[in-house]
């Protein structure tokens, strides 16, 4: 009988993902940053999970890293979405959970973020089909955010 071992089997990396909704007192909207590492382009602030953390945690974690901001995520056990194509990371396969959240402070790019901006709806509509994401399925992931917004208003 083979025993078994984890090291035998090749597993996807876990991520998360977090639309951070945002008022700086001029505009509102959501935060976007452009990638310090590769792959390069604009994201939606996030990263790779870290044991012993609950991926809401971890995408807390990773989105005040990125823009300084408290985050508050609106509802830790419903994710707007999982994304898990295969080809969804240039890095490799990694499965991404996407959350939704308020983000309260000064922003202020860190960590791996290059630059963090807040963007309005419209000026984020304006991005979309341009290639300007360096994970394609954030540009899936925003417009199923603001198909959400639109049905709760």
């Amino acid at each position: 009988m083979t025993e078994y071992r984890r090291e035998n089997y090749q597993r996807p990396g876990i991520a998360t993902d977090i639309v951070i909704e945002y008022n700086d007192g001029v505009k509102e909207g959501i935060v976007l940053i452009t990638r310090k590492n590769k792959p390069f382009g604009l994201a939606l602030p996030g990263g790779f999970s870290e044991y012993g953390l609950e991926l809401s945690q971890n995408a807390q974690k990773e989105a005040r890293e990125e823009t300084s901001l408290e985050i508050k995520i609106k509802d830790p056990e419903n994710p707007l979405c999982v994304k898990s194509k295969p080809d969804r990371d240039p890095r490799g396969h990694v499965i991404s959970v996407v959350y939704v959240a308020d983000g309260k402070g000064i922003l202020r790019a860190g960590d791996d973020a290059k630059e963090a901006h807040l963007y309005s709806r419209n000026e984020v509509i304006g991005l979309l089909g341009k290639n300007k994401f360096a994970f394609p399925d954030h540009e899936d992931i925003i417009l199923k955010y603001l198909q959400m917004r639109s049905q709760r208003q």
